[in-house]
């Protein structure tokens, strides 16, 4: 995913190099929010298993919740993200950046709580304990990188680090250090959990 020309910037939220899917789980912001935190997770549908429209098919509550024994454990699931990124650094978009995702439920940053109301929310295909694929690593830090063009990003966190003890991704496998080397950012941009020598 090469870097958007200066006419290419995001309208109305959209980025301009993202395959669209128009999830309809989302809402407005609060008044006055200033988008600075992007919350990274992890996706697999069913856990494991890649390649599939699956996450498609969630996002937009259109999921089949009888094609999987796993899915009856999220059965009547209503969420979304701004993003996914998928194995091979394909980019979806769901829900605009302008508007208030459903992907970090309860959770807390920093002393803020309802994060969904001041971040994005990017999904990386793949599991907490398996390496994620570099072409995944490429597409976040570019993502990352145009989004705070287009939005004041201040920091990273994983979804463990603001929902600690209820979620685990994008876990164990997610080499933090790898993402701070493409993005070239100051290391307060990260939890300090991750960011000591």
């Amino acid at each position: 995913m090469s870097e958007p020309a200066p006419h290419e910037a995001w309208l109305q939220g959209w980025h301009p190099q993202a395959r669209r899917i128009d999830s309809p789980n989302f809402g407005p912001r609060p008044a006055d929010t200033v988008i600075d935190l992007a919350v990274i997770h992890s996706i697999s549908l069913p856990p494991g298993l890649y390649g599939g429209d699956e996450i498609e098919r969630l996002f937009t509550n259109q999921l089949d919740w009888n094609a999987h024994p796993y899915f009856e454990q999220i059965r009547g699931a209503e969420v979304s993200s701004h993003f996914v990124i998928r194995r091979n650094g394909e980019l979806l978009q769901f829900v605009s950046s302008h508007d208030r995702a459903w992907h970090a439920g309860q959770s807390s940053w920093q002393g803020r709580d309802n994060c969904n109301d001041y971040s994005l929310g990017i999904e990386l295909e793949g599991l907490e304990d398996q390496p994620f694929e570099l072409a995944q690593y490429t597409a976040l830090a570019q993502l990352l990188q145009q989004a705070r063009k287009a939005h004041p990003i201040r920091q990273v966190a994983g979804h463990e680090h603001v929902a600690p003890g209820r979620k685990r991704d994008p876990g164990k496998a997610f080499e933090w250090g790898a993402l701070r080397t493409l993005l070239g950012w100051d290391p307060s941009c990260f939890p300090s959990a991750i960011t000591s020598p």
